[in-house]
């Protein structure tokens, strides 16, 4: 029954070269992004910026990216279309050469949107390359393509503490390399997809390769795994951005250290959670996706708790640990979300990322004007019970219900 379009959506064999590609280029686009916080510190001094405003501009561009995501992913379910993907990267080139030469707050703000249309574009798109070039090993692949978007913001702090912090905002004009180099592998991607069979969905009046794999789940009950994949993601994200845009500042205001120091912790930080991503997917394509999920999750939460009344050295440790297993969870809600709706790559896709863009944003402008109010530590100790939010993944059915009985 419709073999071409099956063997386009499932390929017996996971393409590998494919799946590096995409990752090294969402390592590059991350990057670039990621030059937006690692910018914070200077333009804070620069533009006598406060927290709030800082938030602001996180919010800018995740609200963007938030808000498109869904709609590119909806748009290419119906009509894939594979030279979008060196778009995306060419909206991350224009903000990146913006945000270097941006002369006041409203020009940052610009720039910053023009990134979040980028991501837009790519996120959806890229994920869905993923999902093709993944064969039977769909943690892994989504885990390969979180990876370089993981690695590349990590990044952003040695960026800031080598580069932003000496040389100024002007040095991230350098960037608009990567997004060259970037859009050229796109081109390399772009071919590749263009050449797999991609069917939009059609309604069927015979058992297909979509009925076979479709979850034995009232609508009901995949309402409600969704809300809890969505509210585990709001967890994840918020206590990230916490650390990814806070942490520095809780770090030189508590602590007194050195504004090129704190960067180093908080890279310590995004490093640890790119090695938590890569090593996410293979474990639930082995022991379940809900188990994994659980375990990465909940098992955060007694190293967020203690975090905020450590000392110094104790607050590297378990900043690192928090990283590392809570990364692990993206890949796989993904995945598991994409198993709930199948048929709906680019719409789960585009609604998750966006969802992971627009609740960063929410909490960057959130948490950037109570810090404003109630200080640092404050909202370091409320974003450390966040990870409790894992409870909510008992509610998720079993793996087992994902597949028809």
């Amino acid at each position: 029954m419709n073999q071409t379009a099956t063997k386009a959506a499932s390929p017996a064999k996971t393409v590998y070269p494919i799946l590096f590609a995409i990752s090294m280029v969402h390592l590059l686009n991350d990057t670039m992004q990621s030059a937006i916080p690692a910018l914070f510190p200077v333009l804070r001094e620069s533009l006598s910026l406060s927290y709030g405003q800082i938030g602001w501009i996180a919010f800018a561009m995740n609200m963007t990216a938030s808000v498109f995501q869904p709609l590119v992913g909806l748009y290419s379910d119906k009509r894939p279309r594979p030279y979008i993907l060196p778009v995306g990267v060419f909206f991350t080139l224009i903000g990146v050469l913006l945000l270097a030469y941006a002369p006041t707050y409203g020009i940052i703000l610009l720039a910053v949107t023009s990134v979040g249309l980028g991501s837009s574009v790519f996120h959806p798109e890229s994920s869905r390359v993923a999902y093709l070039a993944a064969g039977d090993r769909r943690g892994l692949a989504q885990s390969i393509f979180q990876v370089g978007g993981n690695v590349g913001t990590s990044l952003g702090p040695l960026m800031s503490a080598l580069i932003f912090i000496p040389l100024g905002q002007t040095s991230v004009a350098w960037f608009a390399l990567a997004a060259i180099v970037a859009i050229v592998i796109q081109f390399y991607v772009a071919k590749w997809y263009g050449s797999q069979v991609i069917q939009p969905r059609k309604k069927r009046t015979s058992v297909g390769a979509d009925q076979l794999n479709r979850p034995s789940l009232s609508k009901g009950k995949i309402g409600l795994a969704i809300t809890i994949l969505v509210l585990l993601l709001f967890s994840k994200n918020v206590y990230s951005i916490s650390i990814s845009n806070f942490y520095a500042f809780f770090l030189m205001d508590h602590y007194g250290v050195a504004k090129e120091v704190a960067q180093y912790y908080v890279f310590a930080f995004l490093a640890a959670a790119a090695v938590g991503t890569f090593f996410g997917g293979p474990l639930a394509d082995r022991f379940g996706r809900r188990n994994i999920i659980w375990v990465s999750i909940l098992g955060t939460a007694p190293f967020s708790l203690l975090l905020p009344y450590a000392n110094l050295f104790w607050s590297g440790i378990l900043v690192v640990v928090a990283g590392f297993i809570m990364s692990s969870a993206f890949s796989i809600i993904v995945v598991y979300a994409q198993e709930l709706l199948p048929g709906k790559v680019g719409l789960v896709s585009g609604l998750f990322f966006g969802l992971s863009f627009g609740l960063g944003g929410l909490g960057s402008a959130f948490l950037g004007n109570f810090a404003d109010q109630m200080g640092i530590f404050y909202i370091m100790k409320i974003c450390a019970f966040l990870p409790l939010i894992g409870l909510l993944t008992v509610l998720l059915p079993k793996d087992e219900a994902l597949r028809n009985n």
